[in-house]
């Protein structure tokens, strides 16, 4: 049994640490100030295949076959050995000879004791199979998107088809009801094929509503405002950004809400300007469509809403928000809000006066 009770403590405490380096299982290494190895862990030998018997006393750049004889490297590992620096999840490229590159993340820190000699601790970490996960997820995302827009253009453009066979119809029938049918049709096909271009040219994920609710805007009042020096449809919309699922659902709504407007709010043919808002803080949002027309119709016992009406309460509930139809004398304006305070019984669509969508 060797007698170590006459050994200095620093040397005991050293002893003790270059045993704990040395059967570590993490991949670690020792270095003194001239950045040869003290001591290297059975682990970084295992998984960087170096000799362990070759090791003590070796320089660090003269390890395998070169592969750890970099500049920048040994500068930082210099400085930090100084006291000037300290190296922490530095990230670099490990190519052996004949092998695969590999990815490694070291950490050096100078170690603080009381002996007189400087050593460094290096930890060495292999992260190339989490890099090549994390680019093959981002390679798949990036591919999904791809797909995505393109199935996006598909469907605009299949939606224009739909919008033309429509129109063609509407020309040919006799009976002045189906041609309305027919032209109303042709309106909404043609507000979600501009919707669904302007996802098209949007970013994944989400959505920039200014853009977006604009051009839809224009979209529908090219196709559907015969004398855009009398009437005018104008969206006021914040730099609000949402996730597409919920842009589409807003998008659809300002249709019903807009060609509403546009069939019932100026029955005489008469100039006007219709209004889009749209304005968030935080999670609470509010979206209205406001005319200055003839305003809401008498409420009767046979008022009974349209498929507007249906669209615009399903979609509203979906998004959580409650719906309000104002006389604003003149005009109706319609507004949809989404608010953090829930009523007590839950999902609820609450309406003033009479909508005629």
């Amino acid at each position: 049994m060797n007698d170590t009770s006459t050994l200095p403590h620093t040397e005991l405490a050293l002893g003790l640490a270059l045993a704990v380096i040395s059967t570590s299982d993490a991949p670690l290494l020792m270095l003194d100030a001239d950045l040869a190895i003290v001591v290297a862990s059975r682990s970084f030998c295992r998984i960087f295949q170096i000799d362990p018997a070759s090791t003590a006393g070796r320089s660090l750049a003269d390890l395998g076959t070169g592969e750890w004889n970099m500049p920048q490297l040994d500068s930082l590992l210099r400085a930090t050995a100084a006291g000037f620096a300290e190296v922490q999840a530095y990230e670099m490229n490990l190519q052996r000879a004949d092998e695969s590159q590999r990815r490694v993340v070291i950490n050096a820190h100078k170690l603080d004791y009381t002996g007189g000699d400087v050593r460094l601790l290096l930890s060495v970490t292999d992260v190339t199979d989490a890099r090549n996960s994390e680019k093959q997820k981002d390679d798949l995302l990036r591919d999904k998107a791809v797909l995505l827009q393109e199935l996006q253009h598909r469907v605009a453009n299949s939606l224009q088809i739909i919008a033309s066979i429509l129109m063609q119809s509407a020309r040919k029938v006799q009976s002045e009801e189906t041609r309305g049918h027919l032209h109303d049709a042709h309106s909404r096909v043609m507000s979600i094929a501009a919707l669904q271009q302007q996802l098209a040219t949007s970013q994944i994920g989400r959505v920039t509503l200014r853009a977006y609710l604009t051009n839809l805007c224009r979209s529908i009042g090219a196709s559907m405002i015969q004398d855009h020096g009398a009437l005018t449809l104008e969206a006021e919309i914040d730099e609000s950004t949402v996730e597409a699922d919920v842009s589409i659902s807003l998008g659809l709504i300002v249709t019903e809400l807009v060609i509403n407007a546009l069939k019932h709010a100026y029955p005489s043919g008469q100039g006007g300007r219709i209004r889009v808002t749209y304005h968030a803080a935080d999670a609470e949002w509010a979206l209205s469509v406001s005319d200055d027309g003839v305003g809401m119709p008498e409420e009767t016992a046979d008022t009974k809403g349209g498929l507007g009406t249906s669209i615009v309460k399903a979609l509203a509930q979906q998004l959580e928000a409650t719906i309000t139809v104002t006389d604003a004398q003149p005009g109706t304006v319609v507004t949809l809000r989404h608010s953090m305070v829930r009523p007590s019984e839950g999902k609820v669509i609450a309406t003033e006066g009479v909508a005629y969508i």
